[in-house]
């Protein structure tokens, strides 16, 4: 199949474009490209455009293919894609998700400033890697029987919550409120359900992380009240998901519907994007897994905010004050959405892979408080540069069914990065500028270097001058745990 080249891509605006579904045979509507010009041209280098014409040619695909600025190759989609498939008929495709299903990312707001806890920075940070495991494979401290394991799969964050390990009051500002009522604990093999037994409340390895961070700078003042956010404020990051248990279920999943597809007389460009309709026995089974392993990470989540906690009170004891959620959000997901497309609502099956939700005033689905406002979006960068909280807008739904960005995104692979990189120096020059990096190897710290990933000043630009999300304030990390 030929590659995508610059010019088989029609320029929309300044930072839409699109290829026409002229461009192969095979696709059944446009695939389009939000981004300046400067990140398109290193777009076009890898896989990824050649990715989301194929994910253009889905079963009960609508509107068109999407990928973010942040967008790079990945498995079948590419990571940074957005596609929403017809409801009940479309296609559910395994790869529109990803192996670590539910990777996402949640903010604490602090309530004291940067530079009250300066000179507690070095320990805070040692403190934070002992409480939080991370790395490959890495065990925590809870150890999940058959039937607790069953009750998370079912439950999510709710259960930490009954279990001593969070706060109620976290899963109003968690995405679905911390659990899909989907979830059919079943349909999670006894492989999946055994790498995960030992794995809530750990990072894992790759690019997940826990973080410190001060508020740099507020752009709307009003939207960052409603957030809770101040200028020079401390905050934490975490950015993880539903480690090897997530693994597992797409991987044994992807197997069953690779073999299903030619029942149901479904061919793709690319085995990887293996799917089958969403109604069907096998596409019903994958999704209630997948909704299983999502509750999973954000129960996952809330462990590690309980782990952020104790640390936290081990440093500052009682002048730490309190840590509270602003929100939640996944970015590895299927959801069943309505959204106006042609001029009627319509309910669809929207794929995000590597995507952010980024829901407009007045969802039914945000809590309360940020009903005016919109849902807070959370973009980490990379480590030593920066992270944004953006706010999600109504433009969001009918440029790209409600979605934005989830980062800087790769533009060095793992291998090249660490061919570039001297680990040691780095963490040296990180800490020089203030930065503590804690990690379990200086093969993590090089593989996620900064000069691995695109510019993340220029992606928030991206999806901000489109006006799909708002710039509210921007982070600056001082301290990193990193598997």
């Amino acid at each position: 199949m030929r590659k995508v080249q610059k010019e088989h891509i029609n320029k929309i605006t300044d930072y839409l474009w699109e290829i026409p579904q002229s461009f192969r045979q095979d696709m059944k509507v446009p695939a389009r490209i939000l981004a300046f010009e400067t990140l398109l041209d290193d777009i076009i280098e890898d896989r990824s455009l050649n990715q989301l014409v194929n994910v253009a040619t889905l079963p009960g695909i609508k509107k068109a293919s999407f990928v973010m600025p942040d967008v790079h190759e990945g498995y079948g989609f590419p990571i940074g894609g957005v596609a929403a498939t017809s409801y009940p008929h479309g296609a559910i495709s395994p790869g529109g998700i990803g192996y670590d299903i539910n990777c996402g990312v949640r903010l604490l707001v602090s309530q004291i400033q940067i530079e009250d806890i300066k000179p507690q920075l070095e320990n805070l940070s040692k403190e934070l890697y002992k409480q939080i495991p991370s790395g490959m494979g890495k065990g925590g401290q809870i150890r999940l029987t058959p039937s607790d394991m069953e009750e998370v799969l079912v439950k999510g964050a709710e259960w930490a919550i009954e279990n001593g390990y969070g706060i109620k009051e976290d899963l109003y500002n968690i995405e679905s409120n911390g659990k899909l009522d989907s979830a059919d604990p079943s349909l999670v093999s006894d492989m999946a359900k055994k790498r995960g037994a030992n794995q809530l409340g750990t990072i894992g390895s790759g690019n997940h992380f826990v973080e410190v961070d001060f508020v740099e700078e507020i752009y709307d003042k009003h939207i960052a009240e409603v957030y809770g956010l101040k200028k020079n404020q401390v905050v934490v990051l975490i950015h993880t998901g539903s480690r090897g248990l997530g693994h597992q279920v797409a991987t044994d999943h992807i197997r069953i519907i690779m073999s299903a597809m030619s029942k149901y007389n479904i061919k793709v460009p690319d085995r990887e994007l293996a799917c089958v309709p969403f109604d069907s026995r096998e596409g019903q089974n994958y999704f209630k897994a997948m909704c299983a392993a999502a509750n999973y990470a954000w129960c996952n989540r809330e462990v590690i905010s309980w782990e952020v906690r104790n640390a936290w009170e081990n440093i500052f004891g009682n002048k730490g004050g309190a840590l509270n959620v602003l929100y939640d959000v996944a970015h590895n997901i299927a959801k069943i959405e309505t959204h106006t497309i042609e001029n009627t609502d319509q309910m669809v099956i929207v794929h995000r892979k590597g995507a952010t939700r980024a829901f407009g005033p007045k969802s039914k689905e945000l809590p309360k408080k940020y009903n005016e406002v919109g849902q807070p979006i959370i973009i980490p960068g990379s480590m030593g540069t920066c992270s944004y909280v953006l706010a999600g807008t109504s433009k969001s739904h009918e440029t790209a069914f409600g979605s934005c960005c989830h980062g800087a995104g790769r533009r060095l692979s793992r291998r090249a990065a660490k061919k570039k990189v001297n680990a040691p120096a780095l963490k040296e020059q990180l800490r020089e500028k203030g930065i503590y990096v804690e990690a379990g190897s200086f093969k993590g710290i090089a593989e996620e270097a900064p000069i691995a990933y695109k510019d993340v000043n220029m992606v928030v630009e991206t999806v901000s001058n489109s006006g799909i999300a708002k710039k509210i304030a921007k982070l600056i990390p001082v301290a990193v745990i990193k598997g």
